[in-house]
């Protein structure tokens, strides 16, 4: 690829990402990444400040088996990981993949000529 056609190329990227479109599409993932990933984490940490800090209350059995609070919300770190991974999917699927696709298509028209 010579210079000229590279140069091309980054001012194609450049001017995708100035238009509205880009940013509305920019804004829906960050509006939809950033809560879900403050969640997890805030989830995560109270996991580990109890399993630190509450070791009494992370080492109640349960019923009288030798299933305690702790392994249960260990176990829900497994759960919500793979929940949030699903909703991430669909989510991306249905709304975010569409408007990144059309994007894309408008960009190799742009590269094409």
């Amino acid at each position: 690829m010579s210079n000229d056609a590279r140069t091309q190329q980054e001012d194609a990227y450049l001017a995708l990402q100035s238009t509205d479109e880009f940013q509305a599409l920019r804004k829906k993932f960050r509006g939809y990444v950033f809560p879900m990933t403050g969640f997890f984490l805030v989830w995560y940490f109270v996991y580990v400040l109890l399993s630190i800090f509450a070791t009494d209350f992370m080492g109640t059995k349960i019923a009288g088996s030798n299933i305690t609070v702790g392994l249960i919300f260990g176990l829900g770190q497994f759960v919500t990981t793979f929940a949030i991974t699903f909703m991430y999917s669909r989510w991306a699927t249905r709304e975010f993949d569409p408007a990144a696709d059309a994007l894309g298509a408008k960009l190799d028209g742009v590269k094409e000529h």
